[in-house]
């Protein structure tokens, strides 16, 4: 262990008050076996040291210590996001939040509605197909309800941006500016910006917008840690840190104030190389944080059309979307972190994009892809040819199901019925063999993951469409969800030995829910309420 991680778990134990042995009587207990099957248990009894000691069948003696009566309540392991943005769902909680808007009119009126101190109005989670306006907002109409005051709000995907006049003119976003690399910025039949910035053209706005000062970004990760112990999640992978975000985790860490295990995901080689120089960070500070892979982006988003597909969009001849480098590049940094011991984690939402990974990682030597477990993020319209390609390179596909859900008019309208056969293809991907992790990619969805086990065994939104399911050839059963969202998370971090079950030696995150999951119908899932979460053997929440 190096003097650094050595200092980090020390600094998490004397930030942590001392734990007594503990048995967690009369529970409704659920963990996944060696098998990958359920197991099922009525004692848990947690080690001094936050540790599983021992699962106990119901009826079995407890030993002799503290106990603490379930009172017949559901009682399983922690759920782990596999794919998050920690620090993006503590700021769109204390920023302008679009989501669930279902109308211009309605954004607007929460934008009038927000009071803020900051030079800038900031925030996202907008969706013009949820608004059904048939294109995208305009500055003009955000001008309406901002005024003066520059503002910039992240499409619900992050992919794209919308910027009011003066945000554009701060920026100096004219007719004359040309489309940056792997970006497109909307205009009207005259080229001038309408006030949508598309992936890399967002960057034109989001670099002149003041850095928030440590006080503020040090209330984002304190408000998602908050939200994430409320839905049950006790870890996340965190898809994209730079330096200054790692050194908040670490911050936390030391103060006992992280309360879920963070796997991070340098973006991009950049601040790969700054964060980790030496080499991948293992899982240290009480196994509360890695820093072991980094994440590319090898397209967009399908919501804006940005993401890369093999032809032309159904719903606008003549855009392929936006490949954010060329196959060649893909393939030289894919390799040379890989070659670094890293894992290395690519964000492909078009068939090509998935197609240009998967040629990528075809070229990694065989052991190193065994060993780093590198994992295609989304992995959401695959061409069914390229579909067996996983298993054969052990990629895992890291999914987030409640993208399924959400997407499904809108992805049929882009891309057609013929490219689905690819889209979305849990069932097949895990029958040839492909491991699994999911996640949520909150706050583009909410983090709440009994959203996803609902999602992914239903293939219905929450409001029960479209009925009957969408595509369900390709659903998961409930045992397959919980795992991705548990052995499945833990595995694709290296961490199948640390969490994920409640097994004696794991650490004892886990949850305690209002009904079983398992004993419920699947189409209400999703009301699941999480009334306690507990890591390493801690409660970091309780429901009031």
């Amino acid at each position: 262990m190096t003097m650094r991680c050595a200092l980090l778990v020390s600094g998490l134990m004397l930030g942590q008050a001392a734990l007594a042995d503990t048995a967690y009587v009369n529970a409704n207990g659920y963990t996944i076996d060696a098998a990958g099957g359920l197991a099922r248990f009525g004692t848990l009894v947690v080690a001094d040291d936050g540790r599983v000691k021992a699962t106990l069948a119901a009826g079995a003696p407890v030993p002799r210590g503290k106990r603490i009566d379930v009172k017949g309540r559901t009682l399983m392991p922690g759920l782990i996001d596999a794919h998050g943005h920690v620090m993006g769902l503590g700021e769109l909680a204390l920023k302008v939040d679009l989501n669930g808007t279902t109308s211009l009119a309605e954004a607007q009126a929460r934008l009038r509605a927000y009071k803020t101190g900051s030079a800038w109005i900031t925030g996202g989670g907008w969706n013009q197909e949820r608004w059904q306006l048939g294109r995208f907002p305009t500055a003009a109409e955000l001008d309406a309800v901002t005024g003066a005051r520059p503002a910039f709000l992240e499409r619900v995907d992050g992919h794209a941006g919308w910027a009011n006049s003066r945000a554009l003119a701060l920026a100096g976003v004219t007719a004359a500016t040309p489309d940056p690399a792997g970006g497109r910025i909307e205009r009207d039949a005259a080229g001038n910006p309408t006030g949508v910035l598309v992936d890399g053209a967002m960057k034109l706005v989001a670099s002149k917008i003041p850095a928030p000062s440590q006080r503020e970004s040090d209330a984002m990760l304190a408000k998602s840690l908050a939200i994430m112990a409320s839905v049950g999640l006790t870890g996340a992978g965190d898809a994209g840190i730079d330096p200054a975000t790692w050194e908040r985790y670490q911050r936390f860490a030391r103060t006992g104030k992280l309360t879920a295990r963070i796997y991070a995901m340098a973006y991009g080689p950049d601040n790969r190389a700054a964060i980790a120089p030496q080499g991948p960070i293992g899982w240290n500070a009480d196994d509360r944080l890695a820093m072991m892979a980094m994440k590319l982006q090898a397209d967009g988003a399908l919501g804006s059309r940005g993401a890369w597909m093999k032809a032309p969009y159904s719903d606008a001849p003549g855009n392929r979307g936006l490949p954010f480098f060329d196959e060649g590049a893909l393939r030289r940094i894919i390799v040379d972190a890989s070659a670094k011991g890293f894992q290395v984690n690519v964000h492909a939402i078009g068939d090509a994009a998935n197609g240009a990974a998967l040629g990528a990682f075809a070229v990694v030597p065989a052991e190193q892809r065994t060993a780093l477990r590198h994992r295609d993020e989304h992995a959401q319209i695959v061409a069914p040819d390229d579909l067996p390609r996983f298993a054969r390179l052990g990629i895992i596909a890291s999914i987030q199901p409640t993208h399924a859900t959400s997407d499904k008019g809108m992805a049929e309208a882009r891309v057609g019925a013929e490219r689905l056969a690819g889209g979305y293809a849990w069932r097949t991907l895990i029958d040839s063999g492909v491991r699994i992790a999911a996640g949520s990619d909150f706050p583009v969805e909410p983090p709440n993951p009994f959203y996803g086990l609902h999602a992914a065994v239903t293939r219905q939104s929450r409001d029960g469409q479209p009925a009957g399911g969408w595509r369900t050839n390709e659903a998961m059963t409930l045992p397959e969800a919980f795992a991705a969202f548990t052995t499945g998370a833990a595995y694709a971090e290296h961490a199948e030995d640390k969490f994920g079950t409640l097994t004696p030696g794991k650490w004892a995150d886990f949850i305690v829910v209002d009904r079983d999951p398992f004993a419920i119908a699947p189409a209400t899932l999703w009301q699941v309420v999480v009334e306690e979460t507990f890591v390493g053997g801690k409660r970091v929440y309780r429901r009031r």
